[in-house]
């Protein structure tokens, strides 16, 4: 009988560090969400890779960053959790940014936990010499396993990173099927591709403070989707933002969403959003639960 390999690595780094990016290049598709604002991970997301005979459950974490609001705590504790919970922890660093304080402060959080990995992301935008002192200096921070080189967006050196990480996989069942795949459930997943959009073409005028919600998808005879959606917002001032002049920002985001959906899961589809205020929305349980996160009171 063969012997099987599977455990959970949580993915923590800071906001913007390239995790969500990583994720995508490891899976060969779009399972996370990458924007250019900060913070945009908020679900534990899991996404299942197989590495010969082991098995990768990859846990990729909201950015740890310093929590003031109610859903920044539910997203750092969320990440916190999946670390207390992993067999490995890789965690990810801006290569450019080098050791910043919440890199320190997060190392201190986590050199403790068995099996600790360090990927320095963006290597291809930093001259060789200036990796040198980074690498000393975190070899003082914690006892990593291993430092490793990568570019997630190009994909240099993942591939070498897996191999690393599928060595410390502790026998185990299978604890999924033996099959490349995510967990995120349809609903969140349709909900954060349009999301992404959202920060993409007004990312400038609106904060995070939006939310998503896939409220119910129909199929139409001829198999056709019908998917609604409610964009979120905390007031009448980021509503008009969202809709834009005559409707055309709602729309732009609509169209861009919808394509994203039919090329990503290779059907025909009709999205249907509608902005709604909401000023209290980051103060109902649902709205967590529905992300994966834990409502703290």
């Amino acid at each position: 009988m063969t012997q099987t390999y599977s455990g959970f690595i949580a993915i923590v780094g800071p906001t913007n560090a390239g995790k969500s990016t990583l994720i995508n290049q490891i899976m060969g598709r779009k399972v996370a969400i990458v924007s250019h604002k900060v913070q945009t991970t908020r679900t534990r997301l899991r996404a299942i890779k197989m590495v010969g005979d082991r098995q990768l459950i990859f846990v990729d974490t909201p950015g740890v960053f310093k929590p003031g609001r109610r859903l920044d705590r539910a997203m750092v504790g969320a990440a916190m959790d999946a670390v207390a919970d992993a067999d490995a922890v890789l965690l990810i660093m801006d290569a450019q940014k080098g050791i910043t304080n919440t890199i320190r402060e997060l190392i201190q959080k986590i050199k403790d936990r068995p099996n600790l990995f360090v990927a320095l992301n963006k290597v291809d935008a930093v001259k060789k010499q200036d990796m040198l002192p980074i690498v000393a200096e975190l070899s003082t921070l914690a006892e990593f396993k291993e430092i490793f080189m990568i570019s997630a967006l190009k994909n240099d050196g993942v591939a070498q990173m897996l191999t690393a990480l599928s060595a410390v996989m502790p026998e185990s069942p299978y604890l999924f099927d033996a099959v490349d795949a995510s967990d995120v459930p349809d609903e969140l997943y349709l909900a954060e591709l349009t999301r992404e959009k959202v920060y993409k073409y007004i990312h400038q005028e609106l904060p995070y403070h939006i939310n998503v919600v896939t409220e119910r998808v129909d199929v139409d005879p001829d198999g056709v989707l019908d998917i609604y959606q409610k964009i979120v917002v905390q007031n009448d001032a980021h509503k008009k933002i969202v809709i834009g002049r005559g409707g055309a920002q709602l729309k732009q985001i609509g169209t861009a969403a919808r394509h994203d959906i039919q090329d990503q899961w290779g059907v025909n589809a009709r999205l249907h959003l509608f902005v709604r205020v909401e000023p209290d929305w980051e103060n109902k349980a649902e709205n967590y639960t529905d992300q994966g996160l834990e409502f703290k009171k």
